[in-house]
């Protein structure tokens, strides 16, 4: 799977991932070493993730993420 970050806001990115694994939010979280409640704020976009959140989960995962400039 290929995804490019400027396609979507920060939650919904992390909701279309977990949606595509076929994971629940606790069941994800658990996987890439984050709690259910985590998760949950990642999707709701009241908290935000970093870089080596997205490296997790591209490589748990097996998923290509392209950053780029937004113009």
């Amino acid at each position: 799977m290929k995804v490019d970050l400027k396609e979507y806001g920060r939650g919904a990115f992390i909701k279309i991932i977990r949606e595509w694994t076929g994971l629940t939010q606790k069941e994800f979280g658990k996987t890439i070493g984050k709690s259910e409640r985590t998760i949950q704020e990642y999707e709701a976009g009241t908290t935000n993730y970093n870089i080596r959140t997205l490296e997790k989960i591209a490589k748990t995962f097996d998923i290509s993420i392209l950053a780029t400039k937004r113009k």
